[in-house]
């Protein structure tokens, strides 16, 4: 992890170092962004409940169709505002996250007021999921290993919800979702395959079958 002022390449903190090659980049879409991480449909029907009781009230009361229509009026505005608000954030959020993916790691830059890189080696990732939702897009959470312990704060939302310990960073909302997970399961299994030899190449050390390493080669599923 790491703050930084300048982006030479979009997304990257630094140029990438020879042999290393970006296979795919992308952000969320702002709009699943928004219902799932920020929840603005639940709040919009909960609002939408209180307007509805607040109306009933009103009636049974006697009030006339005006008259309670201007009482709830109060709760229509405030569901605007926390409704529009969350939408901000959840394009805010969007906006300024940037994914990426290359043959070595995974690096996600993330946040709106304080933009930080989460650089994610390969080495340190020992499985990976896939989610896929309605709307089209999907969410790749990753397991990392046991010496790496990130922040559920500090990633969130970008982090696979409820699941603190581990935390697990996640690509989250993205769109084409089946395809960025077939793009990274294959370069976990091609920097499986690539570490695994290199080990091989040396007689004093053998790489074991229950290694993180060995792990890394789990398909996307």
């Amino acid at each position: 992890m790491r703050e930084y002022e300048f982006e030479p390449v979009r997304g990257l903190p630094e140029r990438l170092p020879p042999g290393e090659e970006m296979l795919w980049q992308g952000a969320p879409r702002w709009t699943s962004l928004a219902r799932r991480a920020f929840h603005v449909r639940t709040v919009a029907f909960y609002f939408a409940v209180l307007i509805l009781w607040r109306l009933l009230v009103d009636w049974s009361d006697g009030a006339s169709t005006v008259a309670a229509l201007q009482g709830a009026l109060w709760l229509l505005l405030l569901a605007l505002i926390a409704v529009g608000a969350l939408s901000l954030l959840g394009w805010a959020m969007s906006r300024s996250t940037v994914y990426t993916i290359t043959n070595r790691r995974l690096v996600m830059r993330i946040g709106v007021a304080l933009p930080m890189m989460m650089n994610l080696p390969f080495k340190q990732v020992r499985s990976a999921d896939l989610k896929l939702h309605k709307d089209g897009t999907g969410d790749i959470p990753l397991l990392l290993a046991q010496a790496a312990r990130p922040s559920y704060v500090i990633f969130w939302p970008h982090v696979r919800p409820w699941h603190f310990s581990p935390a697990q960073p996640m690509l989250r909302a993205i769109p084409d979702a089946a395809k960025v997970a077939r793009i990274l399961a294959d370069a976990l299994q091609a920097f499986a395959n690539e570490s695994s030899e290199t080990s091989g190449d040396r007689d004093d050390e053998m790489v074991p079958a229950n290694s993180q390493l060995a792990s890394q080669s789990d398909p996307v599923s």
